[in-house]
């Protein structure tokens, strides 16, 4: 139902809409060669544009808000972004909207999946985020 091309971005974090910036510079270059390669769990900061928002439904664990992202630069790739709404909250966004999400990509054929874009609540994983509008949700 919300499977559509992109980066599946699992946000969460105990913090809902901080202020504040994404801890890495986006390097595009990074989701566009593990696309290229076919590559999975690599750790990414990307930005583009919002092209579609897939709103919120319900997920494995938790409702999830999602959106399609195209790159800002290098490749043609659309991914898609999923945002955990139990550590995020719900967030304002908009086709047209820029983004910038760090977080760990993995490759799909249409464009591929970024998640992980929140806080590990256990510790495991490197945390990510999601900047729209001037706010970091994480």
């Amino acid at each position: 139902m919300r499977r559509i091309v992109g980066a599946f971005a699992c946000a969460a974090t105990a913090l809902t809409g901080c202020s504040g910036g994404a801890a890495a510079t986006p390097n595009d270059a990074a989701v566009c060669d593990a696309f290229a390669a076919g590559r999975s769990h690599v750790e990414v900061v990307a930005d583009g544009r919002v092209t579609r928002v897939l709103g919120v439904a319900p997920g494995r664990t938790s409702p999830h808000e999602g959106f399609l992202m195209r790159l800002g630069s290098g490749c043609n790739v659309v991914v898609r972004v999923e945002a955990n709404t139990d550590f995020t909250g719900t967030f304002p966004i908009a086709p047209g909207d820029a983004a910038v999400v760090k977080g760990e990509y993995e490759y799909y054929p249409i464009g591929g999946v970024i998640h992980w874009t929140h806080r590990d609540p256990r510790g495991r994983h490197e945390g990510g985020s999601i900047e729209i509008r001037g706010h970091t949700y994480e």
